[in-house]
């Protein structure tokens, strides 16, 4: 390669926005960093700066393989032991930790285990092809909803995942609270990490509904969240990293509440006595501490849940926030933004 070349290819990111998403890359492929690479969006750099380090609780993995191995969801097989109706999986490591588990089944055995009668319901678009990935029969619903309430009440309208009744050579030895007991809902099955919201087992059970409305909902802690040691320093160095390369802004993409701190705190924008944003960070244009090129930043939230502890923790207004839990919903958000602010 010549010196000319060299310098060329160098030079070329420096042309397009970067745009540092702050979460771990999925695999095998990452809808995020597909979406920003397109043609339409072509004018931006997606990169990946992981916040979250994510453990999966190896007894909970041992307890799920147990209860798929011995019909804990597969109603249709003759006398099953079933014990739940249904899968609620809204978050990607909670995809990981079942996929990990459906895995050590054989091919040959997983859609008897794991039947068409056994919903999985989702709350957006990456973990609905993430499930998709695994070619079971189980429908996958709800990734149109976008956030736990919407699920919630789209599960209330949807879900009828009844036990079975008993058959008729059996119905006249059967007495009537033994009937009614066959006709309850099976539980549905939330995997859930160790900091969640409980807006979805409060919605579905709530006291409000009338009983035979209500869906019980047991939850199972199957990973643990935190964030990762050294994601200020490799947050800091990344948007340093952009400025050097000629970037006149970049774009940061904040996917939860976790690290939101580490990050205002590598941008310099939180003040340290405080703990509160520093006056002028935020809303149009904020400004790194040490670019020298006044290299302009702006935050995008993914939703609403990250957007309100950004303003109510530390008094910071994201630039944007996305309508849709979604690469769509991000890249839209942030092109009305730029629309309005050329």
């Amino acid at each position: 390669m010549t010196s000319e070349e060299g310098s060329h290819d160098e030079a070329s990111p420096a042309k397009k926005v970067p745009i540092l998403l702050l979460k771990t890359k999925s695999s095998p492929t990452d809808s995020y960093e597909e979406y920003f690479s397109t043609t339409d969006f072509s004018v931006y750099q997606p990169s990946f700066v992981p916040v979250l380090e994510h453990r999966f609780r190896e007894e909970t993995l041992s307890w799920l393989h147990s209860t798929v191995e011995n019909g804990g969801f597969a109603r249709d097989l003759p006398d099953p032991g079933t014990k739940y109706g249904g899968l609620i999986l809204t978050s990607q490591r909670a995809v990981e930790a079942f996929t990990a588990v459906v895995a050590q089944f054989p091919l040959e055995i997983r859609h008897s285990i794991l039947p068409a009668s056994l919903p999985l319901y989702v709350v957006g678009p990456a973990t609905a092809r993430s499930l998709r990935a695994l070619n079971l029969p189980c429908p996958i619903l709800g990734e149109e909803t976008g956030n736990g309430g919407a699920l919630a009440r789209f599960i209330l309208s949807n879900h009828t995942n009844l036990a079975p009744p008993p058959n008729s050579q059996t119905v006249a030895a059967i007495d009537r609270a033994a009937t009614a007991a066959t006709q309850r809902k099976f539980p549905l099955l939330f995997l859930v990490g160790e900091q969640r919201r409980d807006i979805i087992p409060k919605t579905l059970q709530s006291p409000t509904l009338p009983p035979a409305q209500r869906i019980p909902v047991y939850e199972e802690i199957i990973y643990e969240t935190g964030e990762m040691a050294s994601f200020r320093s490799d947050f800091t160095a990344a948007c340093r990293r952009n400025a050097r390369c000629g970037a006149k802004k970049q774009w940061f993409v904040v996917f939860s509440p976790t690290g939101c701190e580490a990050m205002l705190q590598g941008l310099g924008w939180l003040d340290d006595e405080t703990g509160r944003a520093k006056t002028g960070c935020g809303g149009r244009v904020g400004r790194s501490r040490d670019d020298g090129g006044g290299c302009d930043m702006f935050v995008a939230t993914i939703g609403p849940t990250t957007r309100d502890h950004l303003i109510d923790r530390f008094g910071f207004e994201p630039h944007v926030c996305a309508e849709r839990p979604s690469p769509e919903g991000v890249g839209e958000a942030i092109a009305a933004f730029e629309r309005a602010n050329p």
